[in-house]
């Protein structure tokens, strides 16, 4: 047991929403209600979660702060 060498980082909740807004994170669902074999309800649900700057960054649109006028 002397051997095995664990890390442990403590991560707050702080921390992990900055990481998500910082790269984006995308959820992909589907939910399918069905009594016999017979499907009634089908739901698809996509979420895309980022901040702003993310998604212009990633987009390519130049970013301009609120107290700067775009050319």
């Amino acid at each position: 047991m002397d051997d095995v060498i664990t890390k442990s980082k403590n991560v707050t909740l702080l921390e992990v929403l900055d990481r998500i807004l910082n790269k984006g994170v995308v959820i992909s669902g589907d939910l399918v209600i069905s009594v016999a074999d017979i499907d009634l309800v089908y739901l698809g649900l996509k979420l895309l979660l980022s901040s702003v700057e993310t998604m212009e960054k990633y987009r390519g649109a130049p970013i301009y702060s609120p107290y700067q006028e775009p050319s």
